[in-house]
């Protein structure tokens, strides 16, 4: 499968891009890498295999959740820039 010019700026306009005419050529020169990499993927024999869809049987290994109280404040109180009522203080970041 080939792609050309015409597709990639078809794609381009899909997704509201403005492409100049250096990208317009190296997008179609990647999008043709990846087509012809797919193509080389599908050719290869899976007869006899069977599906694979994760390659351990674990999941959601999770550590417990445990409170631990910190006795001395201020040693953490050290590592802020800025502190008010013994909290870290930082910079406004929703308006």
């Amino acid at each position: 499968m080939a792609i050309n010019k015409k597709e990639i700026i078809h794609i381009a306009k899909l997704a509201s891009l403005n492409l100049s005419e250096e990208e317009i050529e190296k997008y179609t020169n990647d999008m043709q890498e990846v087509l012809e990499f797919a193509n080389i993927i599908n050719s290869v024999n899976t007869e006899g295999m069977s599906e694979t869809i994760a390659t351990n049987k674990k999941s959601n290994v999770l550590r417990k959740d445990e409170i631990i109280d910190f006795e001395n404040r201020e040693i953490l109180l050290q590592n802020a820039p800025s502190q008010d009522e013994g909290m870290f203080r930082i910079p406004k970041v929703i308006n």
